[in-house]
């Protein structure tokens, strides 16, 4: 095959595999995990902080502060504008982000203590020891952060003297509350330990995975905040994930560490999860979704009741009551468990015994009653059995809709009293203490005629079944009966209470992955069960992959009116798949459920793989399930999707990698035939040869078991081995694609240069005293005024010129003076001696010069980041902003005298010297490769730092004393230059 079209049908195959890519992304965000948020509305004013100027920090020309108030009609505010009588809230915003998007948690806040501008309202009326709160925002001017250390540092020290002054105007002792979205969670986590922080909220923050990782500075923040998420004991933290939803961070990034000891409150909160919410969201939308934004505002509200303030614990309480994901019991049962008796003379109008095995069904209760239920003993032995208990429209024991009824119900476990107790027609009256829960949550109850969540709706208020399960261990030989008491206290007709018991049992397949992609499917049936759970301990659970579930209905031996009516309860799928992550989906005939997980995941510490698990929570009638069967197969369109954002950055490292091969290989053949071959015959040759064996060695290095850092982050696991001959397929081919694209950029550039061709040109054969002052001076400026990323695009722009010279004269391999014309940086001296001019001339570093372009390419993403940031901070801004880091010239000063070297020599850019043969330098190249396949996905910024080195002993062994027309340290051949 020919190079061209072997190039050709890889760059084509690239470009397949990253439209098939990003085809199941697109497709992934509307299915995986549906947005439900309603949009919040509300009256905003931002009042500029004046006072904090210049005199607190010089940061104030570049940043602002402002406070934020409700206005009803752009006119009243709900509050007056002067603070001093609330408590402060401090909120960040993440890259590129905006002051104002405090305005909607603000606002909820605001609506919630006030009824009406100045007018507190009744509830916190009663709790009189709670304050309103002054919400302060900081402007970034929209900075890109997440791109640059030195900019998220000038963040940080901004906020800290925010802080300060914030603190000022209040009572000594005040404590602030600082809320972070995205990037701004890092900066509000950087600020510890802080006397002054009473807790932090944040929000689709990436804790654990820098999202843009070409800044060594960034790992180093990264490293400080980790540490403090770990050890900081005095301050609660809260993240809230936003989950598949998310399509700017990957969800696990956003799993708070663990902590190192006990007492170190840290919550991960998933929305999907959120009672109340139960929806993904989306990376933007997290600051704005109704359902979640209410909720962290009654949170901060309830943090400044004065206890709050003080002890940590209560805070810790304060959070796990508002922003509640079910995982945890309430904190009154946590700290206090349930001690109440029943006593049936009292508070008890009516109660009953049904018989044993039926079912505790209340349908719009009117009357206060208590329901003994008989708990089964089973056929022998001793057992568990489980009761499950599901309240509609009321609350047990706190846990309930924010919008509810007035009935609540209490459970009880009873047994015969001691001393015989009084009695009532014969019945003798149970001892009955009150039962505590393993589990006591809010789940969803999608409605049948709308998807779920609803879009641009979502929950509402008033929506949501609590879920109360126990274990009781039972002993069919035993002689003592026992009673679970179900009592329904002030009902008002609406709602439903049913409940009933189930065996402790879970419905195992043990099919593995590996299992189910060869079958394609594996079937379990459904267990008539209030909440059947099963468990596939084979599967696994990963990031990278997703499972489909479909529910197949069996056959009724005979029709069954009862089934024919709508369940209270229908078929609630619940994934809980790290102990901070839940998803809810509701099961239905003509829908399929997506089980995914942020639980373990490439390139982060994750949990140990326990399968896949889930529970099944109904109201449906054991006879109405005869048959029924579970469908799980892996579905390959979702779990592409998720693969994209999170190797992005290994497709460029693994690409530049391939290139520093091909030059490799490229030198050698310079150094062994003394040419080089064409940049596409290089990518050919290397196709044919090189890359088996790439993909061969890397295969099996994926199998070893290294830290999650390493090459695909798969630590070993064999399922995700492909990984990696895919990624390396892609990103060869995305190498020939990028060198089509530059020679589609040098062909006008190539009739550009001829037009400015002249009839005679000088012969240059060492550097000019000019350029060496323009080379002075772009070093004075770099150190002094812009990055050296600056500098560097310049360099690429002139080799790319300097290129498209050169492959003017492809077809005869020549270069002749006239259509040759050099750029130097500088225009030289008039005084330069001039040589004789000469009129043809071999050129023998067209494709060395062609090499270098494409290596200079692929480098460009690693630099362009602070690029961007250096010229969105200046256009916000002004030119006079202090732009601190970034001024290390030696980063590019490789560069600037290869590109120098290449505009106006015209021998071998690359000369080999005889001291070589013991080590040659380009084996620097091969070994910046080996890197940027082995470390390049989580540490990219490496393969530029040490590209640099590998250029610059390239440079001063290979160029060396020629740069100034010397002969090279020792060189093996001589290129000589004769006229024709």
């Amino acid at each position: 095959m020919k190079p061209t079209t072997l190039n050709a049908t890889f760059a084509l195959v690239s470009l397949a595999l990253l439209g098939l890519f990003l085809r199941a992304t697109l497709t992934i965000q509307d299915v995986l995990s549906p947005q439900g948020c309603r949009m919040s509305r509300m009256w905003p004013s931002y009042l500029l902080q004046t006072e904090f100027n210049t005199s607190w920090t010089p940061l104030a020309r570049r940043y602002r502060l402002f406070l934020y108030r409700e206005k009803e009609q752009y006119v009243t505010y709900w509050q007056p504008p002067n603070v001093g009588d609330g408590l402060p809230v401090l909120f960040i915003p993440g890259n590129a982000g905006s002051h104002a998007q405090v305005r909607s948690i603000a606002s909820s806040a605001a609506r919630q203590y006030f009824d009406s501008p100045g007018v507190v309202s009744k509830e916190f009326k009663e709790k009189s020891a709670i304050k309103p709160l002054d919400f302060f925002a900081v402007d970034f001017n929209e900075d890109l952060s997440a791109f640059h250390g030195p900019t998220m540092e000038s963040e940080i020290e901004y906020t800290s003297k925010a802080i300060d002054y914030i603190l000022t105007l209040y009572p000594s002792g005040t404590h602030i509350l600082l809320m972070g979205h995205s990037m701004g969670g890092i900066i509000a986590a950087s600020l510890l330990p802080s006397a002054h922080i009473s807790a932090i909220i944040t929000m689709s923050t990436p804790h654990t995975l820098p999202p843009a990782r070409f800044d060594a500075r960034i790992d180093g923040l990264y490293d400080h905040t980790l540490q403090m998420l770990r050890t900081d004991k005095e301050t609660p933290i809260v993240s809230i994930c936003g989950g598949a939803t998310d399509m700017m961070i990957p969800s696990e990034s956003c799993v708070l560490p663990s902590p190192e000891s006990e007492g170190i409150f840290r919550r991960t909160v998933f929305s999907s999860a959120l009672e109340g919410a139960w929806t993904g969201v989306g990376h933007r939308e997290m600051v704005w979704c109704h359902q979640v934004r209410w909720r962290v505002a009654r949170a901060a509200l309830e943090l400044g009741h004065p206890e709050a303030q003080v002890d940590v614990g209560r805070k810790g309480k304060v959070l796990d009551s508002w922003l509640r994901d079910g995982h945890l019991l309430p904190p009154s049962i946590q700290d206090q468990g349930i001690t109440e008796t029943l006593n049936f003379h009292e508070g008890i109008n009516r109660w009953d015994i049904p018989p044993v095995g039926r079912r505790l069904a209340l349908s719009q209760p009117k009357d206060a009653k208590t329901t003994l239920l008989p708990v089964p003993r089973g056929k022998m032995g001793k057992r568990n059995m489980r009761f499950v208990l599901y309240v509609s429209k009321g609350g047990i024991r706190g846990v309930a809709p924010q919008v509810r009824s007035s009935m609540e119900v209490s459970v009880y476990h009873c047994v015969p009293s001691p001393n015989g107790g009084d009695q009532q027609e014969g019945f003798v009256y149970p001892s009955c203490r009150g039962l505590k829960p393993f589990s006591l949550k809010l789940v969803p109850l999608p409605k049948a005629e709308k998807p779920f969540p609803v879009p641009g709706e979502g929950a509402d208020e008033s929506e949501g079944v609590v879920v109360y399960e126990a274990t009781l261990e039972v002993d069919a030989e035993s002689p003592v009966d026992s009673w679970i008491a179900v009592k329904v206290d002030t009902p008002d007709r609406t709602g439903w209470v049913v409940g009933g018991f189930d065996e402790e049992k879970v419905i195992v397949n043990d099919i593995s992955t590996f299992g189910l992609i060869l079958q394609r499917s594996a079937e379990v049936f459904v267990l008539a069960s209030f909440a059947p759970r099963y468990h596939f301990p084979g599967l696994a659970s990963n990031a990278l992959l997703v499972h489909r579930i479909s529910r197949i209905k069996g056959t009724l031996p005979l029709p069954n009116p009862i089934c024919a009516s709508a369940s209270l309860m229908p078929p609630l799928l619940e994934h809980t798949s790290s102990p901070s992550e839940t998803h809810y989906f509701p099961i239905r005939d003509s829908t399929n459920v997506l089980l995914h997980t942020h639980g373990a995941a490439p390139f982060i510490e994750s949990d140990p793989n326990n399968g896949v698990e889930f529970t099944i929570y109904t109201t449906e009638r054991p006879e109405c399930v005869r048959g029924d069967k579970l469908v799980i197969r892996i579905d390959w369109t979702a779990t592409l999707g998720r693969w994209t954002n999170r190797y992005f950055t290994t497709v460029l490292a693994w690409s530049i990698g391939i290139v520093l091969l091909v030059m490799f290989e490229s030198l050698k053949m310079l150094d062994v035939q003394g040419s080089v071959p064409s940049v596409g015959q290089s990518i050919a040759r290397f196709t044919r040869t090189t890359f088996p064996k790439l993909v061969a060695i890397l295969f099996v290095v994926s199998f070893v078991p290294l830290p999650e850092w390493y090459l695909v982050g798969n630590q070993g696991l064999i399922l995700f081995t492909p990984l990696t001959p895919i990624l390396l397929v892609l990103s060869l081919g995305l190498v020939s694609v990028v060198w089509g694209v530059l020679n589609i950029i040098l062909y006008p550039l190539e009739k550009l240069a001829r037009l400015r061709t002249s009839s005679s040109r000088e012969q240059v054969t060492y550097v000019q005293r000019g350029t060496v002052l323009s080379m002075l001076l772009i070093f004075v400026v770099i150190f002094l005024f812009v990055p050296w990323q600056v500098a560097y695009l310049g360099c690429w722009l002139i080799q790319l010129y300097t290129c498209a010279q050169l492959v003017h004269h492809r077809p005869e391999g020549l270069s002749s003076a006239p259509d040759s014309t050099a750029i130097p940086l500088l225009r030289r001296d008039e005084d330069e001696p001039e040589e004789p001019p000469v009129l043809h001339r071999p050129s023998t570093n067209r494709e060395e010069s062609l090499h270098l372009l494409l290596l200079m390419t692929w480098l460009l993403p690693l630099a362009a980041p602070v690029l961007v940031v250096w010229v969105r901070t200046l256009a916000t801004a002004g030119i006079t902003t202090p732009f601190s880091g970034d001024h290390d010239f030696f980063n590019v000063a490789p560069f600037l005298i290869l590109v120098d070297f290449a505009s106006w020599n015209h021998g071998t850019l690359f000369e080999r010297q005889s001291f070589e043969r013991y080590c040659s330098v380009r084996w620097t190249l091969a070994g910046v490769s080996s890197l940027a396949f082995v470390l390049g996905s989580r540490k990219p910024y490496l393969i530029f730092d040490w590209t640099k080195v590998a250029m610059g002993l390239i440079v001063l062994v290979r160029i060396g004393p020629r740069y100034v027309g010397r002969p090279g340290w020792s060189p093996t051949r001589t290129t000589k230059y004769t006229s024709s």
